[in-house]
Formats: structure tokens, sequence, C-alpha cells
């Protein structure tokens, strides 16, 4: 099925062609129309979405940065009680989508809302434009910076900080001149995914009413698709960049931390109270905050009753539909994903060269571009396209190729991962014993590979929940999933019904990324030598590991 020669060689290639179709299609569009493509670049209307993107993303990466680097430190470094409690708390924002913060934050300032009701407080302006989105992005991302940084953190060497703290460094200077420098990778690491993030961002902006680029490619989709094309051109060059230099920074963290050692863990002090009302009000803000504006539009919607009989509220078993689609769809998206990554993955891995770099690079590229990029590149493909291709428009099976095209790069590294996991000494003892390659593969390799190869479709599946952009362009008429009603509710201010699918999804994605991230990361930390503890085998005796790779 999956072997060494040319034929294995010729369906990888085949299956990343795929990944590479949305942005070859947007360079060969955009280059047909050269004219078109300068007069949009040239116009103000890219200027000025271009600059509130590029504004946008670093003021959140910035914060994001500074957010979590903070918790990180506090909870990694210091003799916090209850580290596990507060990792697991500051990690669990990952489970809520932009646009449903984006929600929450307006459900919450809204007349009638619970900033109203349960504060008294009527005076206070809605939080939207520039402001609600860095305050709903920075909330929503910063795990992305404390999870790599609390990595990186547990496995510092204590020499330069016992080195510094002998000159008389206090524990702030100790921290912003050795510490901060060490971990500099994880953190421009993270700060990178975040500003990938920010700039891809559609459902949290467009509800927040701020003018991006992805706000204006989605709204010149219909009226000026020349336009629309420029402008998704220029977002995925700018994505495929910070990707680019994401990748770098991860690698060089990876490096360093082949200098790991047991860290020092420094007493709180008088600043105790301050440390534990730090990482209060994050997860307040952050997790419990959103949490409770849905509950309390959820709640009140229920009280209250709706004379809609379409609506959840008076059906709570019209759930049951959306609940069924996104499950559905995510499942299939996983398994597909998992079909076409696997030969990529052998590939790469046990033919390491030129091509293999070049199909797993293309394989993150389509990670790199935008959802909404990518569901638009499909959409004008597809419309223009006569013949079998032109069918294919808002059709299942579109929609699935999207998600697997755009999220793929999820399973690629865990995929990578199991490959080079199953030893090629017992494929030589297969075959010497006259196993067929099918024989081979389903017998012996296939039974490693499984574990590594779920937590790949694991990935894809969480993602492909709370997708957005791609499942309003590419959905069959009459197709919804939980991430559809809560944007067409929240567009007609149907708080209420918002909030009922918003806690749904919530809870979907809740479980998946304790499985898939919160879990794993909490037990490799707890599996880190604490300092005075043994080392443990496999390790130096200053606590160093060897890297283990990573997805993107």
């Amino acid at each position: 099925m999956i072997g060494r020669g040319w034929g294995a060689t010729a369906l990888a290639v085949a299956l990343t062609v795929p990944f590479a179709l949305p942005f070859a299609y947007l360079l060969v569009r955009n280059a047909q129309d050269l004219g078109g493509l300068w007069d949009a670049v040239s116009d103000d209307r890219l200027v000025g979405p271009l600059l509130r993107s590029l504004g946008l993303g670093i003021a959140v990466s910035a914060a994001a940065a500074a957010l979590g680097t903070g918790a990180a430190w506090l909870v990694a470094r210091t003799e916090v009680r209850g580290r596990r409690i507060w990792a697991l708390l500051l990690c669990l924002p990952l489970v809520i989508p932009s646009f449903v913060g984006a929600v929450a934050l307006i459900a919450a300032f809204s007349p009638g809302g619970l900033v109203e009701d349960a504060l008294g407080i009527s005076w206070l302006p809605e939080l939207n434009g520039f402001l609600g989105a860095f305050i709903v992005l920075t909330l929503l991302t910063y795990p992305y910076v404390f999870l790599p940084v609390m990595a990186r953190l547990r496995t510092l060497s204590p020499a330069l900080e016992e080195s510094a703290r002998l000159l008389g460094r206090r524990p702030a200077s100790v921290f912003m001149t050795v510490v901060v420098p060490q971990a500099r990778a994880a953190i421009a690491a993270g700060a990178l995914l975040v500003f990938l993030y920010v700039i891809s961002d559609f459902g949290a902006v467009q509800l927040l009413r701020y003018d991006t680029l992805t706000r204006a490619i989605y709204a010149d989709r219909l009226l000026d698709p020349i336009t629309s094309m420029a402008l998704s051109l220029v977002l995925g060059l700018l994505a495929v960049t910070v990707v680019a230099l994401e990748r770098r920074s991860s690698r060089v963290g990876l490096r360093d931390q082949a200098r790991a050692g047991s860290p020092l863990m420094l007493p709180l002090g008088r600043a105790a109270v301050a440390a534990y009302g730090f990482l209060a009000l994050v997860i307040g803000f952050a997790l419990v905050a959103p949490i409770a504006v849905l509950g309390y539009w959820a709640i009140r919607g229920f009280v209250r009753g709706s004379t809609d009989s379409a609506s959840v509220i008076s059906d709570p078993g019209l759930i049951t539909g959306p609940l069924l689609s996104t499950v559905g769809v995510s499942v299939v998206a996983a398994l597909v994903t998992i079909v076409m990554i696997l030969p990529i993955a052998f590939r790469s891995v046990r033919r390491a060269g030129r091509l293999g770099e070049v199909l797993a690079g293309t394989v993150v590229g389509g990670f790199a571009l935008p959802g909404l990029v990518t569901a638009l590149a499909f959409v004008f493909f597809t419309l223009s396209t006569p013949g079998p291709l032109g069918a294919l428009y808002q059709t299942l099976p579109l929609l699935v190729l999207a998600y697997v095209v755009h999220h793929g790069a999820l399973a690629l590294g865990a995929a990578q991962s199991a490959v080079a996991g199953v030893p090629q000494r017992l494929d030589d003892a297969a075959r010497i014993m006259g196993r067929s390659r099918l024989r081979r593969f389903a017998g012996v390799e296939m039974p490693l590979m499984l574990p590594g190869l779920a937590a790949g479709a694991g990935l894809v599946l969480l993602s492909t929940a709370k997708e957005l952009p791609a499942t309003l362009l590419l959905a069959p008429p009459g197709f919804s999933t939980l991430a559809t009603k809560v944007w067409q509710a929240a567009e007609l201010a149907a708080f209420e019904e918002a909030a009922v699918f918003a806690l749904v999804l919530v809870a979907i994605s809740g479980v998946l990324t304790w499985f898939l991230v919160v879990r794993p990361a909490l037990r490799s930390w707890s599996d880190r030598p604490h300092p005075g503890a043994a080392p443990t085998q496999g390790e130096s005796p200053t606590g160093s590991r060897s890297p283990e790779p990573t997805t993107p």
C-alpha cells in the first residue's frame, strides 16, 4: 500500500496537489490581471485594512506575549500553590473560538445584558472596533504563548540564575536579564502564532465591526471579486511569511532545549497576593466571564421562553441537527486528512530529502493560508471551472476538502512522528518472513502508528468543529453546524439562541482540548524533575532531554 518506490512517491505528490491548489490559484488568477492587481494593491481599500490588520496583530501579539509569559513564569518558576490547577485553567481559553468570545463581549455590554442586569451599570459604551477586537483576541490567544513558554521555563538550566542571584540581582532583574533571553525563542514562536491567528481571524473582527483584511475580503467577494482576490493574495503571502518565521523560531527553541535543567523555584513572599490576584484576573476575564455571559443569556432565554417555534429556546431538540452535522463533518474531515497525510508522512520520513521537504512544506502552506482565503479560492476555482469540478460548488466533498487543506498540517507532525516511531527492522523482519507490503503495513506498522495518527486526527477534528468562514462559504444549502448557528443568531442579535449553541460548541471543544492539548502538556510537565529530584532514565543529571517533535 505504502512503499518506498516510484509508486509511493507519485501517490504522495498527487495527494499534495490539493494543498497547493488554493495558493497556486490565487497566484495564477492575479497574474492574469496584473493591472487589476496593481489597482487593488495601490488603492486605499487595501492600505487601510492592511494597516489595521497589522496594527491589531502587533498589539495583540505583544499583549499576549506579556500575559502568557508572566503567567507561565508564575506557574513554572515560583512556589505558587496548586500549579497544576492553575496551568489547566490558564490553558482552557483555547476552547473558546474567537467569534464566540466576540458574541460574549457584545452580549455582556448590550442593553439588558449581564453587566446592566447584574451590576446595574447602563452607562458603559459598547465595546467594538479595535478595542473590542483587542480585548477578545488577547484573552483568547495568550495560551499560544503560555504553553511553549511554560514548557521552556520548566527546563532552563539554573546556573545563570544562581550566578545572577549571587551577584545581588533582584528576582525581577534576574527574570528580565537572564530568564527572558533564554526563553525568547519560545516567546517569539508563540507570539508569531498569535499574530497569524489575529491577521487570519474573521469571526471576531466581523462581529465587532473592525475593518481588517479578512472583513474587506468577505465584503468584496461578490461585488468586487478582483479586489477580493488581490486582498486574499496579500493576506496569504503575509500569513505564509509568518508561518515560515514561526517554524524557524520553533527550530531554534528545540536546539536550545538541549541545554535544559532543573529550574529554580522562587518564593513569593509579600508578592503572593499580587501573584494570585493576577492569575485569578486572567482566568476570570478569559474563561469565567465569557462562559458566565453565555450561561446568563441561555438561562434567561429558557426562563422567559420564546414565541418563535423555530427557535432552539422553544424546541431544544433543534440543536440535534447542527450538533450531528458538526460531529459528522468533523469526523469525516479528520479521517480523510489522515488518509491523505499518511503517504506524505511516509515519503518525507522514510526517504528524507529535498522532495520530502517540499511536500511537507506544501502541506504547511495550506495551513498558513487563512480559512477565509482557502474557502474563497475554492469558491472562485469551482465557479470558473465548467464540468464536474464546477458542480462541486457548495457540496459536502468540497467543504471536506477545504477542511483537509486548511487543517492538514495539524496532522502532519503527528503522522511524521508516528512513522518515525516504527523501527525499520520490524518491517525488514516481516519482509524476510514473506509478508506482502500490504500485510506488513496492516499487521506491523499500523498498530504502532495508530496512537499518533489518532492524536493528529483529533487535532483536525477539534479545528474543524470550530471552523467558521469555510463553512459559511462552502456548505451546501441547509447544512448548518454549531459555528454557523452561533454566527447567524449573533448577526440577528438573538443572544439567547446564540448562547445555547455557543455553550454546546465550547463543551465539545473543551473535551477535545483536554485530551489533545492540555492533558499531554500537564503530563509532560509533571514528568519534569524538580530541584533535588533524581534524574529519570534517559535524562542527564541536569534534567536535560532530547527535543521532541512538534506539530505546526
